[in-house]
């Protein structure tokens, strides 16, 4: 991949001539001749991957006109979007982008676009699109014919502040394309209708390309009676088994294959086999490879292992013949000494310490289950009604109804399931605004046109889920990256107080901007009067707490950035606005883990710390290409400590301050060191319940390096 001789950038330091941009984003990955991390080569890298690369493959148009014109008659672009403006508008606008002189700031967010986002031609060989193309047909899509909105959206966009999530940015104003939305989360029921449904809305939500989680908590157990005759049922796996064949069927299709999770309560009696699917040696028969598994564990099970008790596990046939509603939306720590002495509910118990090591067990292994904390979410939950599960990747936290079925499938009652779109804050680049209430604001405007534009009618109940909430997740990525750059190490007590205070002032800026929303529209999501906004104890903490920085460093970011901090008195304010005219959204706040978006952007993962300095990651053909984290050079390195050495305490306490602000869950991966033992695992589990975490994601343990395998001087291998 060297350069042609005669094609060499005079811009380009002498060292790095004649290289081809993967062997200089390789560079990255060894140390230069002073054991400096080479940084430049990776800049470079980006240089001359539009050199050598993008350049010669976009396509050329001499005007913008004829690009547009090109790309709608082609079937490339929504000719709908573009006509809810006046071609001098969209011109202005995309001068605009184009004036802020939008570089990637690493090889790997230059390659991350090209490869995943940007329009390419339709036997995928040239490009369409430039990343400003991008986000100006994104905010003409958000903003559907506002033009200060749109305006707004690509001020917000370009600069990095706000980056909308994978499924909007890739999708909006494309002919050809996919959802939307992010995340769906869809519930069965205990009949054979709702399981026959509900695989047809796998295979439809999967081929649109969005995550899609499963609650099988109501599903009877295996050997539980059909029709009073014993012995019957062969309980969730092999549901299990076909939401598996529908999420990889999706991928005949031509689309782009969502992710699929299942959540199964701790106290469902196949919960061990649930579990096993995921071992390393698990039977053919049952293993499962490609769904993402999650549980559900009440307070009461925690309380039973402290005990060294037995935890008994329920019938959902029963306990739904007998309680008249289904096993999921019973609240299991309440009831559960009332369903042991139940005679009624046929039962069978397991060791309660043995099941959170079977968890960490498997956790060691596969990185799964996912875990909620239900009484914690519950708990914490401004909503009316009972959250029973989890998305795919741990943040959304909403409330369902099931749905009730005709003989011949159609619906003698449209449950309400859940969907949320997403999208993030650059932290670093929202303590620069100009303005960050308004940044929350345009962010928030952003989500909710996504939510109103999204009508997914081959699932009808979420797109009355949908209807009802206008449900969004706003997320925030690079909080190690900011940090570091501010010289805080990341889990000590500013970086702590930096993140309590950060996620309690966007936290204000998001209602106030539902509230601004529903007030111009004259509408509320359903259910808004039984909501703990409406009666006004949503705000308590807030008013009659004391809110403001325990350190004066943070004082001090917060006082640099011209952000000022909500009072008491604001909050009191912003509750009697919320009771007089409404929210909009009822869910606002959600963290997820945000992927490649983060590369484009320049950030961190979400509020995670790093995994390492330099990433590494496998890219199809290209082999290993590196990305360096955000803001680091060779003279704030020991601000940039990897997750494995910070340890789980820290983290728990970081995400511990944010998830008290926000109203859906965190996306929380805990990292463990390869001397990691189940114990470790367990013990991390009980820290994060305790510290009032609502979801844990992932974990990963980091593997032995073998040894003999180092290579001198190679970064990685000096992690």
């Amino acid at each position: 991949m060297s350069v042609e001789p005669g094609h060499e950038d005079p811009t380009c330091p002498e060292k790095y001539r004649g290289l081809g941009y993967h062997e200089l984003n390789a560079l990255l990955n060894l140390y230069d001749a002073d054991g400096k991390i080479q940084f430049e080569a990776d800049r470079q890298a980006a240089r001359q991957y539009f050199l050598q690369h993008v350049n010669k493959n976009t396509v050329f148009f001499h005007d913008l006109e004829e690009k547009l014109k090109y790309l709608v008659d082609h079937q490339y672009y929504e000719a709908e979007v573009l006509e809810k403006y006046s071609f001098e508008f969209v011109k202005a606008l995309s001068k605009q982008a184009y004036g802020y002189k939008f570089r990637f700031q690493t090889f790997l967010g230059a390659f991350k676009f090209y490869t995943s986002y940007t329009l390419k031609t339709f036997d995928g060989q040239r490009y369409l699109e430039r990343f400003e193309d991008r986000v100006v047909m994104v905010s003409l899509y958000l903003a559907d014919g506002n033009e200060a909105l749109a305006q707004r959206l690509v001020a917000e966009i370009i600069s990095g502040r706000f980056q909308p999530a994978t499924p909007t940015f890739l999708n909006a104003g494309k002919k050809q394309r996919g959802e939307l939305v992010s995340c769906f989360l869809v519930r069965f029921e205990d009949n054979m209708e709702s399981i026959g449904r509900n695989i047809n809305s796998a295979l439809q939500l999967s081929k649109r390309g969005g995550g899609v989680a499963f609650a099988l908590t109501n599903l009877r157990e295996s050997g539980a009676p059909i029709k009073m005759i014993e012995n019957q049922s062969s309980g969730v796996i092999p549901v299990m088994k076909l939401l598996e064949d529908s999420f990889s069927y999706a991928n005949q299709l031509g689309a782009r294959q969502g992710a699929g999770a299942v959540y199964l309560n701790a106290h469902h009696p196949d919960i061990l086999n649930f579990l096993d699917t995921k071992r390393e040696n698990a039977d053919e028969k049952i293993r499962i490879k490609t769904l993402s598994l999650g549980v559900v564990i009440p307070d009461i099970t925690f309380e039973l292992a402290k005990k060294d008790q037995d935890m008994y596990l329920f019938s959902p046939y029963d306990v739904e013949r007998i309680y008249g509603v289904p096993f999921a939306d019973v609240n299991v720590s309440e009831k559960y000494h009332e369903m042991v002495n139940d005679s009624r509910i046929a039962k069978k118990k397991i060791n309660a310490r043995e099941f959170f090591q079977t968890l960490a067990e498997i956790q060691f292994e596969s990185g799964y289950p996912y875990i909620m904390f239900e009484d914690t979410v519950n708990r914490a939950n401004p909503i009316d009604g009972k959250i029973i599960m989890s998305n795919l990747c741990s943040e959304i936290l909403q409330v369902s109804e099931p749905s009730v079925y005709n003989e011949d499938l159609t619906y003698a009652q449209v449950g309400k399931d859940i969907s949320c779109n997403l999208g993030s804050m650059n932290i670093a680049m929202a303590m620069e605004s100009q303005d960050f209430g308004a940044s929350i604001e345009i962010a928030i405007r952003g989500l909710t046109a996504v939510s109103d534009m999204s009508n997914i009618d081959s699932v009808p109940s979420i797109r009355r889920g949908n209807e009802m909430s206008h449900a969004v997740g706003l997320g925030q990525m690079n909080l190690h990256g900011y940090l570091a750059k501010e010289h805080i190490h990341y889990g000590s007590t500013e970086g702590v107080d930096f993140t309590n205070m950060y996620f309690y002032a966007v936290t204000y800026h998001a209602i106030r901007a539902s509230n601004l929303i529903a007030k111009e529209r004259g509408e509320s999501f359903v259910g808004f009067e039984k909501s703990a906004y409406a009666s006004g104890t949503f705000f308590d903490k807030y008013v009659d707490g004391v809110w403001e920085p325990a350190t004066p460093r943070v004082a001090e970011l917060f006082e640099r950035a011209g952000i000022a901090l909500p009072t008491a008195n604001d909050w009191r304010e912003l509750r009697e606005k919320v009771m007089a005219d409404g929210m909009y959204n009822q869910n606002l706040q959600a963290v997820p883990p945000t992927g490649s978006i983060s590369y484009i952007n320049n950030s961190t993962s979400s509020i995670h710390p790093i995994a390492s300095r330099i990433e590494i990651r496998k890219e199809g053909k290209l082999g290993r290409v590196y990305y360096p984290a955000p803001f680091m050079d060779n003279e704030n390195l020991e601000y940039f400590q990897d997750a494995y050495e910070i340890g789980y305490e820290k983290i728990i306490d970081t995400y511990a301050a944010a998830t008290q602000h926000v109203d859906q869950g965190l996306s929380l991966t805990l990292f463990f060191k390869d001397t990691a033992t189940t114990r470790d695992i367990n013990r991390a589990q009980i820290y994060a319940w305790r510290k009032g975490i609502k979801t844990m994601y992932y974990s990963r343990i980091r593997q032995l390096a073998l040894e003999g395998t180092e290579v001198e001087g190679c970064v990685s291998c000096m992690l």
